[in-house]
C-alpha cells in the first residue's frame, strides 16, 4: 500500500462501529475489593505502592470502594507496618493478609519434614495475632519454589496442605494464584494470543521444559482445595482460568470451599459477557469482585462497573489509545441483574472475611 506503512505494531484501529455507551461513575451498592496492592511487595525500591494514603482514600471513596484487601502484608515486621498503616489507621477501610514465608522449604529435605510445617504454622499463628485477616498464596508456589532436593514445589505438596489446614483453623481464607494466563505456557508463535504482552514482558512465559504445564498446575491447585476441607479458598483471577469458564464452574460444582474472584481479567470476561453471567447466575455466593488494578485507579474501577452493570458493547478495557496490554481485542458488558450485584460487589466478601 502506497504511502503506508503496514507494521502491526504500531497498529491503532478506530473502531467505526457507532453503539450505546453508558458512564457509571460509582457502583449500584459500596464495593469490597478483595484483590489489590497497596504495600511494598510489588513496589520498586522498597518504596510505598501508594505514597499518599490520603489521596488512596479519596480515590476509593469516588469509586465507591468502602473496603480494600490489601495482599501485600508477608510476615513478621512488613506485615506490621502493612497493618498499622491501613487497618489500624482506617479501621473497617483495609484488611491486610499476610503472605507464608515458602522460601524456608529450601532448607526442607522431602514432602514429610515436620520442622519446616512446624516453622511454617508457627509463623502463620504469628501473623493472624498481628492482625492478618487472610493468607495470599502467589504463582512462585508451584513456579519457582524448590526444596533442598531440587524439587520444584507445587500446591498439592503434603508440607503446603499441611500449613494451609491451619490457615482453616485460624479463620483465615487463602486466596490463592496458581499458574498464569493459559497463553504464557503456550508456544511463541503467531498463533500466541498474548504475543505482544510476552514480548514486552519476557519473564512471564513459562512454557519451557523447566516448568510444569497449566493443566499440571491447576490440577495440583484444584487437589489442593479438596485436601483442605475446612479452609476458604478464593481463586485469583476467575479461578486462574479465566480463558474457560465453563472449567471454572465445573471446579466450582465439585469443591464446595473454592470461591473465586476477578481480579485483572476485565479483559477475560468481558469477551465472554454471558458466559461470565452465567456463572455468576449459577453460583452467586462463590463469585467475589476484585479488581488487582494497583495502585488504585478511578478509571479502571469505572470501566468495571459499566462491564458489569450494562449491556454496552464494544469498548476498550483500557484507555483509548493504548495497546490493549492483554490481547488486542474490546469488550461488552454482561448486565448482571440487579439482584446479584450486592451480594458479587459485597456480601460474599463480607462473609467470607467476617466483616
Amino acid at each position: 500500500m502506497a504511502g503506508v506503512d503496514p507494521r502491526l505494531s504500531q497498529w491503532r484501529p478506530r473502531p467505526a462501529v457507532v453503539l450505546p455507551a453508558h458512564e457509571v461513575p460509582s457502583p449500584a451498592v459500596p464495593v469490597v475489593d478483595v484483590h489489590n496492592h497497596v504495600g511494598r511487595w510489588l513496589a520498586p525500591h522498597g518504596a510505598w505502592l501508594v505514597p499518599d494514603t490520603a489521596e488512596l482514600a479519596s480515590v476509593l471513596a469516588t469509586a465507591g470502594v468502602e473496603t480494600l484487601v490489601n495482599l501485600d502484608g508477608r510476615w513478621g515486621d512488613e506485615l506490621v507496618a502493612n497493618v498499622d498503616r491501613y487497618d489500624r489507621a482506617a479501621p473497617g477501610a483495609y484488611v491486610t493478609f499476610c503472605h507464608v514465608e515458602w522460601g524456608r522449604l529450601a532448607s526442607s529435605g522431602g514432602p514429610d519434614d515436620r520442622d519446616v510445617v512446624a516453622a511454617l504454622t508457627a509463623q502463620l499463628e504469628q501473623s493472624s495475632r498481628a492482625g492478618a485477616r487472610g493468607v495470599k498464596v502467589w504463582k512462585d508456589l508451584g513456579l519457582s519454589v524448590r526444596d533442598a532436593t531440587g524439587t520444584l514445589v507445587r500446591p498439592d505438596d503434603p508440607r503446603v496442605v499441611a500449613v494451609l489446614q491451619v490457615a482453616g483453623e485460624l479463620g483465615l481464607p487463602v486466596l490463592i494464584h496458581s499458574a498464569d494466563p493459559v497463553a504464557f505456557f503456550e508456544p511463541l508463535d503467531e498463533h500466541n494470543e498474548r504475543l505482544d504482552e510476552l514480548g514486552v514482558m519476557p519473564q512471564w512465559w513459562f512454557g519451557g521444559p523447566e516448568h510444569p504445564t497449566f493443566a499440571e498446575l491447576l490440577d495440583a491447585l484444584h487437589r489442593l482445595v479438596a485436601a483442605c476441607p475446612a479452609t476458604t479458598f478464593v481463586g485469583a483471577h476467575v479461578g486462574c482460568h479465566a480463558e474457560n469458564l465453563g472449567a471454572v464452574g465445573a471446579a466450582l460444582g465439585r469443591l464446595p470451599n473454592w470461591h473465586v474472584d476477578t481480579g485483572g481479567r476485565l479483559a477475560e470476561v468481558g469477551r465472554q459477557p454471558r458466559a461470565f453471567r452465567r456463572l455468576v447466575e449459577r453460583f452467586p455466593d462463590r463469585v467475589l469482585f476484585g479488581s488487582d488494578c494497583y495502585p488504585p485507579d478511578l478509571a479502571e474501577y469505572r470501566r468495571w462497573w459499566r462491564f458489569l452493570e450494562t449491556d454496552d458493547e464494544h469498548f476498550s478495557y483500557c484507555d483509548e489509545g493504548e495497546i490493549p496490554p492483554q490481547g488486542r481485542w474490546r469488550i461488552s458488558g454482561a448486565a448482571l441483574p440487579r439482584t446479584l450485584l450486592p451480594v458479587l460487589y459485597r456480601d460474599n466478601a463480607q462473609r467470607l472475611l467476617g466483616l
